[in-house]
């Protein structure tokens, strides 16, 4: 684990974020105290940005993922009709 100071963040930003890729923590000062963490992505976490947010929306309940294909459709609601028996 390593740690940095602010000022040399802001110079040297890609070395420490290439750091955290290869599965080191770097902790981030500010004047001897330690304010924030680059980590490692974690374990299962998609590589690619764009599955991450849908991954994030459907756990937040934004999304529903479709069903797989061969699988059998969703069951019907009780109390659903055609419409020829409720026009009459």
């Amino acid at each position: 684990m390593r740690s940095v100071g602010l000022k040399i963040l802001k110079n040297k930003l890609s070395q420490y974020v290439r750091l955290a890729a290869g599965g080191e923590t770097v902790l981030i000062t500010d004047r001897d105290r330690v304010v924030a963490e680059i980590v490692p992505p974690q374990p299962g976490r998609s590589l690619v940005l764009a599955d991450e947010r849908l991954a994030e929306a459907v756990r937040k309940g934004w999304l529903t993922p479709r069903l797989l294909a061969g699988s059998a459709p969703p069951p019907r609601k009780n109390g659903t009709a055609k419409i020829g028996d409720l026009s009459r």
